[in-house]
């Protein structure tokens, strides 16, 4: 068992008379060098600090830590973006013993006086700052963690960038700790001021974005993505995500994916979606990684590729759409792909397109629709409907195994 003690800004201090005899008996801490430098050397007590970077290394350093009293420090809650999250996923929660502190977040809400309901937690520890454009939104109250001096001037001109210019920002430093500090400002005039090292941002988005924000549900403006005819129109894209179904943690293979919008919007439902956005044209792939960054989704995979070699390599999905390039053999194919209650979703505009999803909807089932949408524009000095051309739905969703009576016999 490794123990794992979250320790407080005020040192050892912090812990309390448990945590304080298990670093005391240890044979073996391993911790940054900031925590390290806590304890005395003595000849009976091994100090083994993380090395850099850490995941290359990580299996080098448990195993050093095989039959031995072993504990880990860690800032805080070491499950808030810390080293207990890497160990537990690494070793298995019954090989790990999480003894926290007080986190940073948990000191955060208080200085701040939010409480957990109304507001969010954003880490961009070891992660792309885009990600938080998907968490703006008008009122929104953000405790964003982050890692180096420059992240809250970053932070000031992603929001400043977004629409959000008069938002509050409030930098706290070695929160819980002799040397606490706080520093406010507004997004639109945050200078490089000298920053704490161990430090974190709240946000208080003010701010009025073009058209109010963009919305949580799928079907944004076609405005919000650069593209090149290819992209699936606002409400046959709504159309499509909601037949996908987005769940938490759901991964989605978008095949075909031209602007990536379908897979953009299935990200944006919930920060631990995974997207695998399938292209074979390198500019579109180009694309459609611009626009997930725009969007808040930058971890979205895209894979340049043709949609059916692709297929083999992805990991299993829980839902698969295929926008263009449609062929009996890849529908086939992902439909084999998907495990019971997978959804698949697939669009045609073209009749021999749609005649293989009539054939396709007779051998699994499921719903078909023909979308049409017409858009009122100017026509001389008056007014009149224009109409797109119409889309072939095909959605489908994988029944549960059915046991063969006879097998049971």
């Amino acid at each position: 068992m490794i123990e794992v003690v979250g320790v407080g800004a005020s040192g050892l201090e912090s812990l309390g008379a448990a945590e304080r005899r298990l670093v005391e008996s240890a044979e073996v801490v391993v911790g940054g060098e900031r925590h390290l430098a806590m304890l005395d050397e003595r000849p009976d007590r091994e100090l083994v600090p993380w090395p850099s970077p850490l995941l290359p290394h990580l299996g080098e350093v448990l195993g050093g830590l095989a039959g031995r009293r072993a504990v880990v420090l860690a800032s805080g809650d070491p499950l808030v973006s810390g080293i207990g999250s890497t160990l537990v996923e690494a070793l298995g929660p019954e090989a790990v013993r999480i003894r926290p502190n007080l986190s940073s977040v948990t000191l955060a809400r208080a200085r701040m006086a939010w409480s957990a309901e109304e507001s969010e937690v954003v880490t961009l520890v070891g992660r792309d700052l885009d990600l938080l454009r998907a968490r703006l939104a008008p009122g929104a109250r953000l405790v964003v963690l982050t890692s180096g001096a420059d992240a809250p001037s970053r932070v000031a001109a992603l929001l400043v960038e977004e629409g959000y210019a008069a938002s509050r920002l409030c930098v706290l430093g070695d929160l819980g700790g002799p040397a606490e500090s706080r520093l406010d400002g507004v997004a639109a005039s945050w200078d490089d001021r000298p920053i704490p090292r161990l430090h974190l941002v709240c946000v208080e988005c003010d701010g009025r974005p073009a058209g109010g924000g963009r919305p949580v549900t799928p079907g944004l403006p076609d405005t919000a993505y650069d593209h090149d005819g290819q992209l699936s129109k606002r409400l046959v894209r709504a159309a499509a995500v909601a037949h996908l179904a987005p769940r938490a943690g759901d991964v989605l293979w978008d095949l075909g994916a031209g602007a990536g919008s379908v897979g953009i919007e299935f990200a944006r439902a919930h920060p631990r979606n995974r997207v695998h956005s399938v292209e074979r044209d390198a500019t579109r792939a180009a694309r459609i990684r611009a626009n997930a960054r725009a969007l808040g989704v930058p971890t979205l995979d895209v894979v340049e590729s043709p949609s059916i070699e692709a297929v083999g390599t992805l990991p299993p999905p829980d839902a698969v759409f295929i926008g263009g390039g449609a062929t009996t053999r890849l529908v086939d194919a992902c439909w084999e792909a998907l495990a019971p209650g997978g959804r698949l979703v697939v669009h045609a505009v073209t009749v021999e397109t749609e005649l293989l999803l009539h054939e396709a909807r007779r051998r699994h089932g499921g719903d078909m629709a023909r979308i049409s949408v017409e858009e009122l524009e100017p026509l001389g000095a008056l007014t009149g409907w224009r109409p797109a051309r119409p889309v072939v739905q095909w959605s489908a969703t994988k029944p549960a195994a059915q046991n063969d009576p006879e097998d049971a016999s």
